[in-house]
């Protein structure tokens, strides 16, 4: 985990960042400096992605956020990366904070992941990707559908459309990151969505995905951009 305060003249907004399934706090790094440098404080939040299932991660990260979220002022936001942004979901549903801000999921398969349908029942995915990735498909029973209530608060989602996974990429149907596809990144009630030019593991990292983040992060909505496929565009 890594927690950093906001500077003497920032802004007492907060953001709470969560990176995907297999990942680390390593890879909000660049974005993190980002929103710092922007006036935002900053909570990077890692948990044991493959160890436990969304329910159990959600009751792990509390702890963190509502100590992160009692040391600003301000709103708290979310930025969840793939599954992060699911969590991020799962964790509003539960523990929603009081000043709850606004929240971007960076390919987060809302709908579900294709390549999780395919792969879930051979034993190495199983072994490498444990419960949280037996809730990744697009196929949900009652009890995982019961964690991702209708949302009520802003989001925004950015979606990428370039892949560096030529084997995945036959099981998407286009236009897809590699590993979901824009179509199941959508989500009802959704403030806002964009496509970049981006492979799914560099969401994070890409310039455009990092301004736009922060343009909704503090607006509600995405900048107008000739890399950028609005909503309804």
């Amino acid at each position: 985990m890594s927690e950093r305060p906001t500077s003497a003249n920032a802004t007492p907004d907060g953001v709470v960042l969560l990176h995907g399934i297999s990942r680390t706090t390593r890879s909000f790094r660049k974005m993190q400096t980002a929103l710092e440098g922007c006036g935002f404080a900053t909570l990077n939040q890692d948990y044991a992605s493959r160890r436990k299932a969304l329910e159990a991660l959600a009751e792990d990260i509390h702890p963190a956020i509502q100590r992160f979220a009692d040391g600003i002022d301000g709103s708290v936001h979310f930025v969840g990366h793939s599954m992060g942004g699911l969590l991020a979901r799962v964790y509003i549903a539960r523990y929603r904070p009081k000043r709850l801000g606004r929240v971007v999921m960076l390919g987060t398969p809302n709908s579900g992941s294709e390549i999780a349908d395919r792969l879930k029942n051979f034993g190495a995915y199983r072994a490498f990707f444990g419960p949280a990735g037996q809730q990744l498909g697009t196929q949900r029973d009652a009890a995982v559908e019961a964690l991702f209530p209708l949302v009520d608060y802003s989001v925004g989602i950015i979606a990428g459309n370039r892949s560096i996974y030529p084997i995945t990429s036959a099981f998407l149907p286009k236009p897809h990151d590699g590993r979901v596809s824009v179509t199941n990144t959508k989500l009802d009630g959704m403030t806002d969505h964009v496509v970049i030019a981006a492979s799914h593991p560099w969401l994070v990292r890409n310039g455009e995905a990092i301004a736009q983040t922060i343009a909704f992060l503090r607006d509600g909505k995405f900048i107008p951009s000739t890399v950028v496929t609005r909503k309804g565009g």
